[in-house]
């Protein structure tokens, strides 16, 4: 009688990226709490939405934070920070609930504030008082308010996105990628978005509509909207922007987060704020009689952030937003010094020394436009940019210190040297063009396609019409709509044959662009065909180390690897590596192809220890260039969990695959076959760990999107229901398993030659099932047919 360990998964089905492109995926998808830099938690188990009081407490709330998440559970409230545990988040809970859920959550490390409703505040107060976080314990919906305003104020002032760059940092169009994404990203969006123009009262009705969809049930939200609409002008943008409402929040996290929708959307706002403020500047510039003065800023930086500023004493200092200032030095302290109530955060009093005889990024005091008029604010435009100097602990404290920064000059040569390889890198003649390239190059496929399409609507010539199908083929090459993608690469191959030499360079793209795209679809011939078209054309017009024919190495190395060939495989990857190691510094983003390459060749060879180094290789390099969500981030962390998974060490597999899950199903819709891949990989983790309770409902995920997006018949469909079958086996379930079973044994019979390994696997299965149900003469049959 068969054993238990007789059972067999079939292989699962890994995502590689051998090729120069990588998974598809699409545009990423709008977090609830998009328009803020916060999550606000209620937890109450008597929450009725249906209650007047309940409605009332809501309202209150709303206008203070848009997205509130009611709990009525500890065990809910404590699922949802554990899921959201990298966001800033404020709770509000009332007491009984509350001294069951503190103690579990109070150490979550992004949990910036508690506050306690109740009835009873002397009583709560005594068990309070032991808890850090806890602001305070209030019996009216008022006093939380406005203790969560200056909550929200702080974190506000916080969160403003900031990059560093070391003294000695040379940075050129070679290593560019070492530059923080989120510098080089707002800074070309800062450059696109003030040279762009814009058709202002449809610009406002737009963001009007955009402000609508994030606020839609929130009526006193919506009472500002429509003020917006009506009487925005662009003298009124500081008015706007120092207002506490959704201009300054949305603008903000936008520009933290590289939310490309919602700062295109934007876009005349930026361009406005900025105008005005360099209008003031030149206004008042007369006043600070060509003197230096000092303006200060309070606020926390992460721990993690602050180690960046103190290793890059002497270096720049990027504040990739507006910057608001006082000349105030006590108001700021108190920014810093509240600050401290996180203790992953330092207090940081910023000293800034400004001298207004240099030309610099536009600043000005705004008191006189802005919507407090007694704040004494100087607000700096887009992406002030200072050189750092002397970095002290204020006092005994640790976790408090005062930081001098130096306004630096447009005309600093370090800064010139960014903000020269930055534009060089994105390329195109217009703005528009730039911001398209800039979308592709973020992964904002869905808003490209966008821009693309009204591009179109313009005039221009035949050489703008075929690089705009070029890049709307890149689109839908990127988001796996495969048959559209060739249409608009062939439609770019038309338009060059018409106005171009046989032998221009130009071909050798195009021709590249349609064999990926065929072979992405598995038509591996006509890939190759498309391929060596491309290869040909370069090596008759390019030197034999130019870094487009290792890309075109790297594409014939894909299809042989698809096609089996490893030997072959190999061969050309190791040449594509070969050229690129030459041409490109150590940590170029384009060795990423290559690397990624060999190593997955070498699994496919079962050389597992080869395939390792190669693998992170690519991830060390993909975490200092890419975005945190990016979809290459992905594929990088499946593939290191497929080597994991491969030398049977599953718990680093397994971290891994969840990392991969994690980008994947904020980027991807729900049925997308790469979400089936990574659902498979974690259930067969979990399987070959002997947890098949866990296995089970990831496999059926995995079956769940198949079954709506494949034919009744494909292979994955059977590789599916075979693990289903296996789970319920080795959970001694063996009806069910071997209705699975039987559900596999239909396609497997239909579509594979009769002495076909996977179907003596499945004999096999089908046997021990009958055997362990008792039923020997079947098991023997299947066995025998085995």
């Amino acid at each position: 009688m068969a054993a238990r360990k007789s059972q067999e998964n079939f292989s699962s089905t890994f995502s590689s990226g051998v090729s120069n492109t990588t998974a598809a995926t699409t545009a990423p998808t709008t977090c609830q709490n998009m328009a803020q830099n916060y999550l606000l938690v209620w937890a109450d188990a008597s929450i009725d939405e249906t209650n007047k009081d309940c409605q009332n407490t809501l309202i209150q709330l709303r206008a203070v934070v848009n997205d509130i998440t009611m709990c009525t559970e500890p065990n809910e409230c404590i699922e949802f920070f554990d899921k959201f545990k990298d966001e800033t988040s404020f709770l509000i809970t009332s007491g009984s609930l509350g001294q069951h859920l503190v103690p579990e959550i109070h150490g979550i490390p992004k949990l910036d504030a508690i506050y306690i409703f109740c009835d009873n505040i002397s009583y709560h107060q005594q068990w309070t008082e032991n808890w850090k976080k806890i602001k305070g314990v209030y019996n009216n919906i008022k006093d939380i308010c406005d203790a969560l305003k200056g909550g929200v104020k702080q974190v506000n002032q916080d969160s403003i996105s900031v990059s560093f760059f070391a003294e000695n940092d040379d940075v050129s169009a070679e290593n560019l990628n070492q530059l923080e994404p989120s510098y080089m990203y707002t800074q070309i969006f800062k450059e696109i978005l003030l040279e762009m123009e814009h058709e202002h009262n449809q610009a406002v009705k737009i963001l009007a509509m955009y402000y609508r969809k994030f606020y839609h049930d929130n009526m006193t939200k919506l009472n500002i909207i429509e003020e917006f609409e009506h009487d925005y002008r662009k003298e009124k943008a500081i008015w706007w922007y120092t207002r506490d409402c959704f201009t300054y929040q949305m603008l903000n996290c936008a520009l933290r987060t590289l939310d490309a929708n919602t700062i295109i959307n934007m876009g005349f706002f930026i361009h406005d704020l900025h105008q005005q403020i360099k209008e003031l500047h030149e206004q008042q510039l007369s006043n600070y009689h060509n003197k230096p003065f000092v303006v200060y800023r309070g606020q926390g930086l992460s721990k993690t952030d602050f180690d960046k500023l103190k290793n890059t004493n002497g270096g720049l200092m990027s504040f990739n937003n507006f910057l608001s200032t006082s000349d105030d030095q006590d108001v700021s302290f108190a920014f810093a010094e509240s600050a401290l109530a996180n203790t992953d955060m330092v207090g940081i009093l910023f000293i800034i020394t400004i001298d207004p005889r240099v030309s610099s990024t536009p600043f000005a005091s705004v008191k006189e436009v802005s919507y407090f008029k007694t704040e004494e604010e100087i607000l700096f435009s887009m992406h002030a940019v200072f050189r750092i100097g002397a970095i002290k602990q204020m006092g005994n404290n640790d976790q408090l210190f005062q930081v001098e920064l130096q306004l630096t000059a447009d005309d600093d040569e370090q800064l010139q040297r960014l903000t020269e390889c930055i534009s060089e890198e994105i390329g195109g003649n217009t703005g528009w063009e730039r911001l398209g390239n800039l979308l592709l190059k973020t992964g904002h496929f869905d808003e490209a396609e966008e821009l693309y399409k009204v591009l179109f609507k313009q005039p221009s010539s035949e050489n703008n019409k075929a690089v705009y199908y070029n890049q709307l083929g890149y689109v839908k090459h990127r988001q796996g709509n495969y048959e559209q993608a060739i249409d608009y690469y062939t439609k770019t191959c038309e338009i060059f044959e018409k106005n171009l030499p046989a032998n221009h360079p130009s071909f050798a793209n195009a021709y590249n662009n349609v064999g990926s795209v065929y072979d992405n679809m598995g038509e591996y011939s006509k890939a190759l065909s498309f391929y060596e078209k491309t290869r040909q054309l370069l090596e008759k017009t390019l030197p034999a180390n130019y870094p487009d024919l290792a890309t075109s190495y790297n594409n014939i190395g894909s299809v042989y690897d698809n096609l089996g060939d490893y030997v072959k495989a190999l061969s050309f990857y190791e040449k594509a590596l070969g050229i690129q190691e030459k041409a490109l510094p150590e940590n170029h983003p384009s060795l990423t192809a290559s690397y990624n390459n060999i190593g997955s060749v070498y699994v496919h060879m079962k050389e597992y220890l080869k395939a390792l180094p190669f693998h992170e290789k690519v991830l060390r390099i993909s975490e200092k260039t890419l975005p945190a969500n990016h979809p290459d981030l992905a594929t990088s962390y499946n593939n290191i969990g497929t080597v994991y998974y491969n030398t049977e060490e599953y718990s680093k597999a397994l971290s891994f695959y969840e990392k991969t899950l994690g980008i994947q199903e904020k980027k991807l819709p729900r049925n997308h076959p790469h979400l089936a891949i990574s659902y498979d990989n974690i259930g067969s983790v979990y399987d070959n760990v002997g947890e098949h309770s866990k296995a089970l409902p990831f496999y059926e995920k995995t079956l769940g999107i198949r079954e709506k997006t494949l034919p009744a018949n494909d292979p994955l469909l059977a590789t599916s229901y075979n693990n289903i079958g296996l789970v319920y086996y080795n959970m001694g379930e063996y009806s069910k398993a071997l209705s699975f079973y039987k559900k596999t044994r239909r396609i497997l019979e239909t579509t594979l030659p009769a002495n076909d390994s996977l179907l003596a696997t499945l004999y096999n299965n089908i046997g021990s099932v009958y055997d362990s149900m008792g039923k020997y003469s079947k098991a023997l049959s299947y066995f025998e047919r085995a």
